[in-house]
């Protein structure tokens, strides 16, 4: 239900349909809810939020939030849009949200948002570079698999091509976009074509930052329901080195900042590409030969 948060993750006075997610480097921004829920919300692998039913806050509601925030927060450099699909909005109903938040807050320098293809290719370029200008510099995009037959079975909404377009879309217009892979999303079976898949979409977008988490089945997910079921067999921690491994050798970026540091990860990796590929690729190497302690299952999270 609608309440009110407070304390870590500097939420501060504000309504929060409770849970709220937000992305590791967002862990200091100020969240500000626009939406509740996921207007897609049909992924196989989220439950993140099948509790919520999507809607769009009114106006008037964000307004009053960004107000007391001030009050309670002073001034803050990074905003975060919630929930899971903020980017649905249209441009003209989150200019006025980012024209309150600059007002609100001078030393503001970010503002940034969970995106999905459809929602950046429903916009204009000129509508991108009018948000951007006004503050928001950061898009997250979950592109999961580069492979077209694992998206389709995931059910996330937009084809490879659609969400390539989208990263290079909105990186031109200014919004500099982060990219989610999901080691594990294909099973081993499917673990060495998706890997190079992937590797062959992130090359195509060469997003500002790259990400790759593990995947693990949350019950309720039709990917659970897969598992249980004995419909495909989720790759070992070794197996999943090796599609990361995969993934990283495949990687032609050009100035990417690179992370697999998630708390579902068994290998935390960060570096910077091309710079660090080599060094990355031979931490994974130690890794597979038993030189590099694995996270144990019970540590690793969501």
């Amino acid at each position: 239900m609608l309440g009110w948060a407070g304390g870590g993750d500097r939420l501060g006075r504000m309504r929060y349909v409770e849970p709220v997610f937000r992305p590791p480097s967002e862990a200091e921004s100020y969240l500000l809810p626009v939406t509740t829920g996921c207007s897609h919300n049909r992924c196989s692998f989220c439950a993140m939020y099948r509790g919520k039913r999507f809607r769009v806050r009114p106006e008037r509601e964000v307004l009053e939030d960004i107000a007391m925030a001030k009050e309670t927060l002073g001034d803050v450099r990074r905003v975060f849009l919630l929930d899971g699909d903020a980017f649905v909005l249209s441009a003209a109903k989150l200019l006025p949200v980012l024209s309150a938040l600059k007002a609100a807050f001078p030393s503001l320098n970010r503002v940034g948002s969970y995106v999905n293809a459809g929602n950046v290719l429903s916009k204009t370029d000129e509508e991108l570079r009018s948000l951007a200008e006004e503050g928001l510099r950061i898009g997250y995009l979950g592109l999961e698999s580069g492979d077209p037959d694992v998206i389709a079975h995931c059910d996330k909404g937009a084809t490879v091509d659609e969400m390539v377009v989208a990263v290079g879309r909105a990186q031109a217009a200014g919004i500099r976009m982060s990219v989610m892979g999901l080691l594990g999303l294909a099973g081993a079976e499917g673990s060495a074509a998706h890997a190079r898949a992937t590797a062959r979409a992130v090359n195509r977008m060469q997003p500002r930052y790259l990400s790759l988490l593990t995947v693990s089945p949350v019950p309720g997910t039709p990917l659970c329901e897969d598992a249980e079921a004995g419909r495909g067999r989720p790759p070992s921690p070794k197996e999943a080195l090796r599609e990361l491994r995969w993934i990283v050798q495949g990687l032609e970026l050009t100035g990417t900042i690179f992370r697999s540091n998630h708390a579902s990860n068994y290998l935390p990796l960060a570096g910077r590409l091309p710079a660090d590929k080599t060094r990355l690729l031979r931490t994974i190497d130690l890794a597979l030969a038993g030189e590099i302690a694995l996270t144990p299952e019970f540590l690793r999270g969501l």
